[in-house]
């Protein structure tokens, strides 16, 4: 017997091990495969693969790893902001060890500059340590599974778990977990993109090949391709880091992590602010040196401000709020795997739906059996075999025939469901297509024991199905091995035009035009009621390996099965939601257009008497003018019988017209408009591995009612980041306005140092504007119509709310400044860095600022509702974090120690009073601007009739 080679071995020597193993695995024939691999048909015993597992380690490929806590640290320094600031101080620092004689204030101010510094690399990093903490436990929330056979019994399984000598289950949108030879094949293609960068499906066969290149064997397929169409049953060969993929993982540098487009543009914004700091800072310095002031303290000076003035906590209070809007999104059952799709969320205007998992529970139910022109119903619901159906031998061959065609599994709860009654894993659950499900439930219900009839009738051939034909087809053995019979079933109408006879009343008779007529109208009746509705036929073929041709034509139709898929009771709340934020919701399903219709109805996607209703035939004669014609009707759209084709061609369409497009989907067949949708939304239960590596969104609970949650929390994140960015630039202006007053009036003092400016950064502002980052969303988020993908961030809205609410600050401190200083009586010429009145005046600046930016900070939390409506206690971590920057007000104006170091004095419970008094005026004209907006320019609901915008 052959040697195993174990992926440690291969790891070791994995070039040997291509060699060794690639001629051995792909010239053997299919039944010489488990022999050499140390297997059986049946796969591995239980005991053996976890003997294998020890021996060879988890099927996993090598984490990459991690940066060293020290170096994530030093990489926070390198940052521009943190560059400039760093420069900054150590400029500062020299100034203050060239003078004679050394000012402590110099000193101070460098203090104060590394002080900000060390402040944002220690929010960056500790943002950094937690978004890959989080990252990692989000990607452990949607496991790649395999199904696997073990002591000849199918089983679903982590991938992690798979070993050499595992014989695998492959089907049309899995992704291959490891490296393994073919032994079966029906029709199987997979895409080898990952590997050799072609990304057109490549045909395989269980047949031998001659020797060579491993990549090029047609009987290999693995890790980390994907299969397109057919299916197959393989025997692993290699895993984890022995497998090519491991391979090339092992060869490949780890490429940097790239920003996102708003990122980029923040950094933008931030730099242009930077820079308008400096020319302020120049400015300031050319205006106060003529006018006598010393040259050093007044570089010293400016030189602070402009510091004080850049933005430097900006980047990493942006990825916080991005960070948090991931978490947020988790805990509603969407998980994000690109930030950027956390903001592009908030824009989307158009969502493509399927129907069946994302509209409805996923669990299909016969209801209604026709055959031989009679109507039985079947009752019970779900997938427990629990219910009866009337008048079983009419309907008896029907559904055995549509039982064995197909390849799902009815999985009886676990032994264990008992001992967790909240786990999901209580009930019965299918294996495999859901539709197939259904039809084993029904079968049961008919009193047949498929596992006897499969043995009584062996599978000898299949014809997978396919979006195209939308059929499969099986092909049986009778046990005198002398006779064949292919089992079909599928779309009626597809089926319907390949049948020649009908099955009525248990014999065959021709398919007349009246006949078929009838079965035509009993499929549109049961359609009518919601039903997705398939049929079966059979015929005898010549044998084994018949033609698919052959197997699909002259066919006997059974009869006609109907099944329900329920909708989940919340998604018509989550549709109205997205009407009323603007939302057009389309639906894209393979189904038939009055199963589609009596959905789209039941959850409230369509509510005209007569919608539209586009079918893949009539796309296939539009043109693109024709097709944008379609789709810019002020109607309620449904498009059924669509190919993947059709679906990527109609969010083209979308996007042509400069929709932002949410695509959702579940299948192999799904990916290339998951791809190219603007945000790609992946079933994460019943979705293929395909599908979720495709999608930028995985809905852990495939319930369209979380991709409108996503849209709210989407939208709020990008209006959080506005309103921090109102919050950081209006105190800025209220640091600034002061300066310049005190400047250009000829006082020769200013209002507020460099050392009180950094001290605000420090204490009341990088915490407030993280908290708003945190805001919940606002009552009316879904209210309004969704942004505009050319709007820009820093928009004339948000620079006027800026001005308004920094305006307002800066009048507040000049007047309690210049009222100090006035009602002192002493001349300007007269105040000198020591006076206690300047002091003073120079505390109540600083401390208006800090007592303002608390209002402010409540102010912006909203844009148009009142704050008192959504409630003051409501973000709890913005209240202590105002409470902060006061309380260290308050410790830097009484404290001795922190007097000497801001050149501060004690206020009054007068002063306080005033500097309370002004932050609550900001509030109430703020709310008042508000309330003018609401009573002025109301915002009326955007989802007109037909849900368009």
């Amino acid at each position: 017997m052959t040697q195993l080679l174990t992926p440690g071995d291969r790891s070791r020597r994995p070039a040997a091990a291509a060699e060794a193993a690639g001629p051995l695995v792909q010239t053997l024939p299919p039944g010489e495969v488990f022999a050499a691999l140390d297997t059986s048909p049946r796969g591995l015993a239980a005991t053996d693969a976890v003997a294998r597992r020890d021996r060879c380690g988890p099927n996993e490929l090598p984490r990459a790893r991690r940066r060293r806590v020290w170096r994530q640290l030093a990489a926070q320094f390198r940052d521009l902001f943190a560059i400039v600031l760093l420069v900054a101080s150590a400029i500062t620092f020299l100034i203050y060890a060239l003078q004679q004689p050394r000012d402590v204030g110099t000193f101070r101010l460098a203090v104060a500059i590394l002080g900000v510094v060390v402040l944002n690399a220690s929010i960056g990093f500790a943002q950094e340590y937690s978004a890959e903490r989080t990252a990692q436990s989000l990607q452990a929330m949607v496991p790649h599974t395999c199904r696997v056979l073990r002591d000849g019994e199918r089983q679903e399984m982590p991938a992690r778990e798979l070993v050499p000598g595992d014989v695998v289950v492959l089907e049309a949108g899995d992704a291959v977990s490891a490296d393994c030879r073919l032994v079966e094949a029906h029709e199987a293609s997979v895409n080898n993109a990952a590997l050799t960068g072609e990304s057109d499906a490549v045909g395989r066969s269980g047949d031998p090949v001659a020797a060579g290149p491993l990549l090029e064997a047609r009987n290999c397929v693995f890790m980390g391709t994907d299969v397109i169409a057919g299916s197959a049953k393989a025997v692993v060969f290699a895993t984890g880091a022995a497998t090519e993929f491991g391979r090339i993982f092992r060869l490949a540098a780890a490429a940097p992590r790239q920003k996102t487009p708003l990122q980029l543009q923040v950094a933008s914004m931030a730099r242009r602010v930077a820079g308008a700091a400096l020319a302020i800072g120049a400015v300031l310095f050319a205006v106060r040196v003529p006018a006598g002031q010393p040259f050093v303290a007044t570089f010293v000076f400016a030189l602070g401000v402009m510091v004080a003035l850049v933005p430097e906590g900006l980047p990493a209070t942006l990825s916080v709020s991005l960070a948090i809007g991931v978490r947020r999104m988790a805990r509603r059952h969407a998980l994000v795997k690109k930030l950027l799709a956390v903001e592009a969320l908030g824009s989307t205007t158009v969502v493509c739906t399927d129907k069946t998992g994302t509209l409805t529970q996923a669990e299909m139910t016969v209801t209604r059996v026709w055959a031989g022109g009679e109507s039985h119903a079947v009752s019970g619901v779900g997938y427990a075999p629990v219910g009866e159906v009337s008048d079983r031998l009419s309907v008896r061959e029907l559904l055995r025939v549509a039982g064995l065609c197909g390849n799902a599994r009815l999985l009886p709860p676990p032994s264990d469901a008992g001992r967790y009654p909240h786990s999901g894993r209580g009930g019965w659950r299918v294996l495999g297509d859901t539709t197939e499900g259904a039809l084993l439930v029904a079968a049961a219900k008919a009193g047949l024991d498929l596992a006897a009839e499969e043995a009584a009738a062996p599978r000898v051939g299949e014809h997978p199905f396919d979006s195209v034909r939308k059929l499969m087809s099986t092909v049986h053995g009778a046990p005198d091995g002398d006779t064949y019979c292919a089992y079909v079933k599928g779309a009626p109408q597809e089926l319907l035009a390949r049948c020649t006879g009908i099955d009525w009343k248990g014999e065959r008779r021709p398919l007349t035009e009246e006949l078929r007529a009838e079965v035509v109208a009993t499929n549109d009746e049961l359609a009518s009621r919601g039903l997705r509705v398939l049929a079966a036929a059979r015929r005898p073929v010549t044998g084994p390996g018949c033609t698919q041709d052959e197997a699909e034509s002259g066919l006997t139709l059974l009869g006609l099965i109907g099944m329900l898929d329920p909708p989940r009771p919340e998604v018509s709340d989550a549709v109205d939601a997205c009407r009323n934020a603007g939302i057009r919701i389309v639906m894209v399903t393979g189904d038939h257009p009055l199963t589609a219709e009596a959905v789209a109805r039941r959850v409230g996607i369509v509510r005209q008497t007569a919608p539209t209703v586009v079918t893949g035939t009539r796309l296939d004669a539009l043109d693109d003018n024709a097709l944008d014609g379609v789709l810019a009707e002020p109607t309620e759209l449904l498009l059924c019988r669509v190919s993947p084709e059709h679906k990527m061609r109609v969010v083209t369409a979308f996007q042509r017209r400069g929709e932002v497009v949410a695509v959702t989907g579940d299948g192999a067949n799904d990916a290339p408009a998951l791809k190219h949708a603007d945000i790609g939304v992946a079933m994460g239960a019943s979705g293929t591995d395909v599908a979720r590596e495709a999608a930028v969104m995985v809905l852990l609970d495939d319930s369209f009612a979380s991709i409108a949650a996503a849209v709210r929390l989407g939208r709020s994140v990008y209006q959080n980041i506005r309103k921090f960015l109102i919050y950081l630039f209006s105190h800025n202006i209220a640091e600034l306005v002061p300066i310049l007053a005190a400047t250009f009036a000829g006082f020769p003092l200013v209002p507020i140092t460099a050392v009180q400016i950094l001290a605000i950064d420090l204490g009341s502002d990088v915490l407030p504007a993280l908290a708003l980052g945190a805001e919940p969303p606002e009552p009316d988020v879904m209210d309004r119509p969704p942004r505009s993908r050319r709007e820009r961030l820093f928009s004339a809205t948000v620079l006027g709310r800026t001005l308004f609410l920094g305006g307002i600050q800066a009048l507040g401190v000049c007047v309690v400044f210049f009222w100090h200083i006035h009602a002192s009586g002493i001349p300007y010429s007269h105040f000198t860095e020591d006076n206690a009145v300047y002091r003073e005046a120079i505390t109540m600046v600083q401390a208006g600022i800090v007592v303002s930016q608390f209002f402010n900070a409540l102010a912006v939390r909203t844009d148009r509702q009142s704050v008192f409506r959504i409630g003051l206690l409501s973000n709890p971590w913005l209240l202590a974090a105002g409470c902060f920057g006061i309380g260290l007000m308050a410790a830097i104006s009484y404290l001795p120690v922190l007097q000497t170091v801001f050149h501060t004095a004690p206020l009054a419970a007068a002063d306080w009073a005033v500097l309370t008094a002004f932050g609550v005026l900001l509030l109430a004209a703020e709310e008042t601007r508000k309330w003018w907006l609401r009573r002025h320019r109301p915002v009326r609901p955007v989802g007109r009739k037909g849900g368009e915008r």
